[in-house]
Order: C-alpha cells, then sequence, then structure tokens
C-alpha cells in the first residue's frame, strides 16, 4: 500500500452542498443490514463494465477494490445518520485510492468509469430498499441527489491523489535526470560506470552510444526559451536538460541522427548556442568543453546576434579551432618564441611575411609558384618574400618541429580577437580571414 501517509486536512466547503439532511434517518436503519450485499452486487458491475478493473477477487486489486466500495457504501450511511460528521478519514482513503491507481498505471479514466458505474448501481439499489422499508416515495428525489453528491465528492479527491502523485513520481524523474545530467558533466564522476549505469535507470533514461552537448547562453539581451528546459521540451523528453551558471546544456542523444542538428537549429534560433562533437556518454564533459571553447570568441548581443539572428556553432566541425582555444595562452607565448624575429620589423612587413610563412608551410611543394597562388600575388613578390623568410629564419624552415610550432603559432593568433594573422611586432594585423583562407586550401 506504500507509506503511510500524513492526515489530510479536508475543508469545510468539501461537503457544503448536504442532501443527506432531506434523508429519513430510517434509510440509514435500513441501509446499513444490506452493506454486504449491496457492496458485492456494485463490485460485480463495475468488474464487468470497467475492463481494467476486470481482476480477481482474491487479488490485492481485487481486495482494495472490495475495500474501497464498502467504505463507500458505509460512509453513504454514516452521512445519512449524521450529515454533519466529520470525513477526514475517507477522504483520507479515497486519495490514497487514487495513488494507487497511478501506482499501478491505470488512468484516471478508468477510476471515474468506476465511480460513474457505482453511482448507478447504488442509486438503484438504496431506492430499492427505501421502498422495501416502506420510506415515502418523495424520498427518491433527494436519494439520487445524495448519491450523485457523494460519488462526485469521492470521485474528485481520488483524482486529487492521482494527480499529486502523477505529479511527485514526474518531479522525481525530473530530479533524477538532473542529477544524472550533472554526473554526465563532471569529469570525476562520469568515468564511473557503475554510477552512470545507475543514474540513468533512476532516470529512466537509456544510455545511448553518443551524445552530445548544446551549449545555449542565457546572458542578457538573449531571448527567452520556452520553460526551464526549452529545446529539450520541444524535442522530447530523451534530451537531458540543466543550467551551468547562466548557461542552459542540453545533453542530446544520438546527435548524428538525420535531422538532429537542423531542429536543434531551429529551436535555439535567435539565440548564442555552440554544439559539442558526439562523444561516448562518459566524455559527455568533453563535449560541453568545446561548445565552451568554441564560444568563447562570440559575446552576447542583443537578440543574440545581428538582427536577432543568434550564432550557432557546431565544435564537430571545428575541433581544431577548439584545441587551440583551449591553449591560446600557451599558443601566444609559442608564437613570441617561434616568430620572435618578425618582433622588429615594421607591422605591415611583418603581416605579410607571416602570411608568406603561414602559406610556406600550407603548401605541398614549398615552391614560389604555389605560395604566389595561395596569396594571388605575381610569383617574382612570392620569391622575394620567401628569401626573405630564409634571410629571417634560415635552416629552421626545413625543421618539422619548427614549421609544426610555427604553424601553432600563426592558427592560434589568427584566433585573437580581431581575426587574422597578427603582426609579430603587435602593430597592426592582416584582414581577418588572410591566413585562414590558406589553411582551408591546403
Amino acid at each position: 500500500m506504500g507509506k503511510e501517509m500524513m492526515p489530510v486536512q479536508v475543508p469545510d466547503e468539501v461537503f457544503t452542498r448536504r442532501p443527506w439532511r432531506e434523508l429519513p434517518p430510517g434509510l440509514a436503519v435500513a441501509l446499513r443490514p444490506r452493506i454486504e450485499a449491496i457492496a458485492s452486487d456494485m463490485i460485480d458491475v463495475i468488474r464487468d463494465e470497467v475492463p481494467a478493473y476486470h481482476r480477481p477477487l482474491d487479488s490485492a486489486f481485487g481486495r482494495d477494490l472490495a475495500g474501497s466500495v464498502r467504505r463507500a457504501i458505509g460512509q453513504f450511511v454514516e452521512l445519512t445518520e449524521e450529515p454533519h460528521s466529520r470525513q477526514e478519514h475517507h477522504v483520507h482513503h479515497f486519495r490514497t485510492l487514487g495513488r494507487l491507481e497511478f501506482a499501478n498505471g491505470r488512468t484516471t479514466d478508468a477510476l471515474q468509469a468506476a465511480f460513474r458505474v457505482g453511482a448507478r448501481v447504488g442509486a438503484r439499489l438504496y431506492a430499492e430498499t427505501a421502498q422495501s422499508a416502506s420510506l415515502p416515495l418523495e424520498v427518491v428525489v433527494p436519494l439520487h441527489e445524495a448519491v450523485l453528491t457523494h460519488i462526485n465528492v469521492l470521485s474528485n479527491e481520488s483524482v486529487k491523489g492521482y494527480t499529486a502523485a502523477q505529479a511527485a513520481a514526474e518531479g522525481g524523474l525530473q530530479r533524477s535526470r538532473r542529477t544524472l545530467a550533472a554526473c554526465l558533466l563532471d569529469q570525476q564522476r562520469a568515468v564511473h560506470g557503475d554510477l552512470v549505469e545507475r543514474l540513468a535507470r533512476e532516470a529512466e533514461w537509456p544510455l545511448p552510444e553518443a551524445v552530445a552537448c548544446l551549449l545555449v547562453r542565457q546572458g542578457a539581451g538573449a531571448g527567452r526559451l520556452s520553460g526551464p528546459s526549452g529545446p529539450a521540451r520541444e524535442h522530447g523528453a530523451e534530451i537531458l536538460a540543466v543550467t551551468h551558471g547562466a548557461d542552459l546544456v542540453l545533453i542530446v542523444p544520438d546527435p548524428e541522427r538525420e535531422g538532429t542538428l537542423e531542429r536543434l537549429r531551429t529551436a535555439v534560433r535567435g539565440r548564442t548556442a555552440a554544439l559539442g562533437p558526439a562523444v561516448p556518454p562518459r566524455d559527455a564533459w568533453v563535449s560541453l568543453h568545446c561548445a565552451r571553447l568554441m564560444l568563447a570568441g562570440h559575446a552576447p548581443t542583443a537578440g543574440g546576434g545581428p538582427s536577432g539572428a543568434g550564432t550557432f556553432v557546431s565544435a564537430g566541425d571545428g575541433l581544431a579551432e577548439a584545441h587551440l582555444r583551449h591553449g591560446i595562452h600557451i599558443g601566444r607565448l609559442l608564437g613570441d618564441r617561434v616568430l620572435g624575429v618578425l618582433r622588429d620589423l615594421p607591422p605591415g612587413r611583418a603581416a605579410r611575411l607571416a602570411q608568406t610563412l603561414d602559406a610556406l608551410l600550407m603548401s605541398w611543394s614549398r615552391t614560389a609558384p604555389e605560395v604566389a597562388r595561395a596569396l594571388d600575388i605575381h610569383p617574382q613578390t612570392a620569391r622575394r618574400w620567401l628569401r626573405r623568410l630564409e634571410e629571417l629564419f634560415g635552416e629552421r624552415l626545413d625543421d618539422p618541429a619548427f614549421r609544426f610550432e610555427a604553424l601553432l603559432a600563426l592558427r592560434t593568433r589568427a584566433l585573437a580577437p580581431g581575426g587574422g594573422t597578427p603582426a609579430a611586432g603587435g602593430g597592426s594585423r592582416t584582414a581577418a580571414g588572410g591566413a585562414p583562407r590558406t589553411a582551408a586550401r591546403g
């Protein structure tokens, strides 16, 4: 039957309408000896007419049904004897009945159907009892009103118990899902497979093969999502939602399913958001980390972006950039050490040589014509700039380790505020896209 519930405080208005006051005391005297017989007939009809209640009477369900029917009839007799008697204990029972109906997977439709059948059968058998007791014919009208009032109150109290149990279960499920999401985003806890599996069972969330984290900015000026979970509610309960500071994080199962990316884009339109790469559930925190890094250079604006268009970044298409952002400060130090020879040059010349070095490092044949094509300049100009690089860097241009470090430094500097390939001397920058476009051609 579950945990014992606290006593229910019943407001006076529950039984404000008291048609029992119009019933003669003799009716209760006539009904009391027939409680068992009336209950037996009522139970048979309910089991016949309500499919969900067609269960053996010797089962736990059958015993609960019989007990509730007998209690309802007994309460009606009590009210007939004393219309002003206290009813808290009966209300407590029928709210508990509603909770049990929810716990057993039945619906309020079945519960209310059972009450309607009981009211019909009860009205007929009570009237027959009144007639056999030679009570006046005038008793029939208030009797029917009393039956309908009584059953309506019991039905309402049972539904209250049902909805309270439903709300508690849904609230508990949401808490379990938030706990699971927090665990998956915790690097230290996510590696414990047994813990994750237990929390997933409690959250009724089958662990998928892959997940991705969608990070949604909720800063000042951002448009509102529809409720606390926003896109999670739009795309099904399988998406876990949890807040991280001022941001909303959605853990999306099987993110590479067809149409998932487009649906997520639509759900967060007008906001600044980033989708991390697809990873095993134990690495969900890595996906979130990548999403955060991808948003590092995107400051939120009113409406989420220009003209309210928002910014949506997919980290799966930019893992190299996310990796560089993770070590952007180290990359700057690396640039100072590797590209330091450009520091004393005029800013414009340093920028041109940095672009040339980037094109050289990204070329296959490392020839002047190939560099010229990448920079869209004359081959003779490319030769002149390449000779200057040889003067500055000498044999290091043939060193694989230097070429790797120099390329990392150039890429990191391209991610710095302002974009493009910065001059080593710090004076000016090239147009945003010079070096990155060259890299894309490589």
